[in-house]
């Protein structure tokens, strides 16, 4: 059965414009939320997601449909951060949110708790706990960083980041836990006290 990316891929390929503007819709925010956390500045942020899609449109014709539409965009955003790197040769800042949100099992019993958003203490706490966590990620190697953050924070399977970029399975599976490993080592002192 074929994929609606790959259907969507196929419009494209035809000329169809507005299946482009699909494309666009449905993984902007993942690319630049995914840009974002590799690159400090909001503005470069926003020129390489669009340089994603324009790459993209560019390269479309020639797309393979074995290929998955998902990693390839991941592949062409991670590959602009890493030239950005390299042509910048300053040190890297990392934005990385720590809040998820996550959805209730069914059947919970809903707890009324005050609401502490606004609390200095609890702001505090978070910015210094965000400042720790960016500071490690900043630590981690290249290979070992952009792994972590497409799986932990992208949501990409093993399969998916193995295409994304170009290893095999068990690299990235190694990657995750030698990133983890190193994180929890570096922020173990912090969280403990």
């Amino acid at each position: 059965m074929i994929s609606a990316d790959a259907i969507l891929v196929l419009r494209c390929q035809e000329g169809d414009c507005e299946a482009f503007d699909e494309i666009v819709a449905r993984y902007k925010d993942g690319i630049y939320n995914y840009i974002s956390r590799m690159i400090s500045n909001r503005d470069e942020v926003e020129d390489l997601a669009q340089e994603v899609f324009v790459r993209a449109y560019a390269g479309l014709k020639s797309f393979r449909q074995d290929s998955n539409l998902r990693t390839w965009l991941y592949r062409i955003a991670n590959n602009l951060c890493i030239d950005r790197y390299r042509r910048a040769g300053v040190e890297r800042r990392l934005v990385t949110p720590l809040e998820r949100e996550h959805e209730g099992e069914e059947g919970a019993r809903e707890i009324d708790l005050p609401d502490r958003t606004y609390d200095p203490l609890v702001v505090c706490e978070r910015t210094e706990l965000q400042a720790q966590v960016q500071k490690a990620l900043s630590r981690l190697p290249d290979k070992l960083r952009t792994t972590i953050l497409l799986y932990d924070m992208e949501g990409l399977s093993y399969e998916e980041i193995a295409e994304t970029l170009d290893v095999p399975i068990g690299t990235v599976k190694s990657r995750l836990f030698n990133a983890r490993m190193q994180l929890r080592n570096w922020l173990k002192a912090y969280v403990e006290a």
